[in-house]
């Protein structure tokens, strides 16, 4: 039995080996606002989506499509999922609160702990088919069906009364019958445990019968090595079934625990679509295109860490960049450029794990990898300076990159003077571009962005944060050529203007 709700082949595996860049990720796009929202304050599912979102980058274009049914068969009828994740999850307890496991070590202890455990999953397995029974034709998705499917053909009436009856029979309440044969040395081999074809005695020729069914002996009630030795045969016929017994119950707690884990991803999708739609931002599911098809086109998109944190809408943006592999962002300082870059980023992570994204619509080719490359902050640990760190970490990322992966560029290699930063940036893109790799650039450096608007080429798009005649930032970013200045006279007469005209008048 398989829940195969994120994959169509194959089990999620929560201990899979996330990318090499998962830190720079989940630091730069701030997908920890993203699956803090998620998890609702649930450990579980914090630890299920983090991993999740992150690897849902290796997912094909197939995959983000059955995803995104299965999540909305989960928005339309989330208190049956909801129920049934319960149902995942009260098993699981219930098997780590009665047993920790199957105890013992002899095969008698065993075949009794996985009897008692085996009755438990059967009876939770009748609810979960019930559920089936009632809400299986409420969902569409192609996931949904082929579980609850699953359900109907491997939970039939009669596979419970079979299970029911043999797990009676293993209960051995009439004794156990072992057949065994004489080896070397008149020693017992070959036990094999039987099952009884004869009737069985009613209760009374039980307690009246004069002669027993066949020969029999006697243990004298103080007789201790002759009941370890009747107990070493006992456990040599039944040991056989009690391993048997319990891999079942391991197979089937393996299947609640898969089941607990895939569904707590969409319950996770599920709080953050309510939580988005609470601070009045719209969602949509993405239509995502085959890698390199050069497919990016996006209407009011907003950058989700960001409306997590503020606590309501924040300002959207409009990108047309279909046939493009450059996307070069310039303007004024806090114009909204980093945060239009990490809502891209995060819009890509989104789909590509099978979820919605904070957009009123948003086009994008599945990519076979995201990377970001972002300044950093000083650090005095550091044992060369920022620009060696600079082109170490890009040295890195070229080595995991493959065509049609996409590269997130943000105020990348200005740790040096503005003609040297230039030029290499301009020798990275140009390479990266050769190699089909998809680029967003933010930058300052009026010498490298205004070089590539100069070329004029096709498949460059360039935006400019806007800025009105009084200095006052509209976060919008509609296409514009690079200028010179970045306005950051701005910002400081907003920090320090204050400051500064005192200073003035006191003079």
């Amino acid at each position: 039995m398989k829940a195969h709700l994120l994959y169509r082949d194959r089990d999620f595996d929560l201990e899979q080996k996330l990318p090499a860049n998962e830190p720079a990720l989940t630091q730069d796009l701030e997908l920890n606002t993203l699956v803090t929202a998620m998890a609702a304050g649930d450990e579980f599912l914090f630890q299920v989506a983090k991993h999740a979102v992150v690897s849902g980058l290796q997912n094909d274009w197939s995959t983000v499509l059955y995803r995104q049914a299965v999540l909305k068969d989960s928005l339309r009828n989330y208190a049956v999922v909801k129920s049934i994740y319960d149902l995942a999850v009260e098993t699981i307890e219930n098997k780590r609160r009665q047993w920790f496991g199957i105890f013992g070590t002899y095969p008698g202890s065993i075949l009794s702990g996985a009897v008692e455990l085996l009755q438990m999953f059967v009876d939770m397995l009748g609810k979960l088919r019930l559920v089936a029974d009632e809400h299986g034709a409420e969902f569409e998705s192609e996931g949904f069906k082929v579980f609850f499917a699953m359900l109907e053909a491997e939970l039939a009436d009669d596979y419970f009364a079979r299970i029911r009856e043999h797990l009676k029979e293993l209960r051995f309440r009439d004794g156990v019958l072992v057949s065994a044969e004489l080896g070397q040395g008149n020693q017992g081999t070959g036990y094999v445990l039987r099952q009884s074809t004869g009737p069985k005695p009613g209760w009374y020729r039980r307690i009246f019968s004069r002669r027993p069914p066949g020969f029999t002996f006697h243990i004298a009630d103080r007789d201790d090595a002759g009941a370890r030795a009747l107990g070493e045969l006992h456990d040599r016929g039944i040991n056989l079934v009690a391993n048997a017994a319990a891999q079942s119950a391991d197979h089937l707690l393996s299947f609640f625990v898969m089941l607990r884990a895939e569904l707590a991803f969409y319950l996770g999708c599920v709080n953050l679509h309510r939580e988005l739609g609470r601070r009045g931002a719209p969602v949509c599911f993405p239509i995502p295109a085959l890698p390199g098809a050069r497919s990016h086109t996006c209407k009011a998109l907003r950058d989700v860490s960001l409306v997590l944190s503020l606590g309501r809408s924040v300002v959207a943006n409009d990108l047309d960049a279909d046939g493009k592999n450059l996307v070069v962002i310039t303007g004024a300082n806090q114009g909204g450029k980093s945060t239009f870059l990490r809502g891209v980023g995060l819009a890509q992570v989104m789909m590509q794990c099978g979820m919605f994204v904070a957009a009123e619509s948003f086009q994008a080719d599945v990519c076979r990898g995201l990377f970001t490359h972002y300044k950093r902050e000083e650090d005095a640990t550091m044992k060369s300076g920022k620009l060696d760190e600079e082109l170490a970490r890009m040295s890195e990322i070229v080595d995991a990159l493959e065509p049609d992966s996409l590269v997130l560029f943000n105020e990348s290699f200005s740790a040096t003077n503005e003609r040297e930063g230039s030029e290499i940036a301009r020798q990275i893109v140009c390479a990266l571009l050769e190699s089909r790799i998809k680029v967003f650039f933010v930058t300052h450096q009026y010498e490298f962005a205004h070089g590539f608007f100069a070329q004029k080429r096709d498949e460059a798009v360039f935006l400019r944060a806007e800025r009105q005649a009084d200095g006052q930032r509209t976060f919008k970013l509609p296409p514009g050529e690079p200028l010179q200045t970045s306005f950051g006279a701005d910002v400081y007469r907003e920090v320090f203007g204050d400051a500064t005209e005192k200073a003035e008048q006191n003079d």
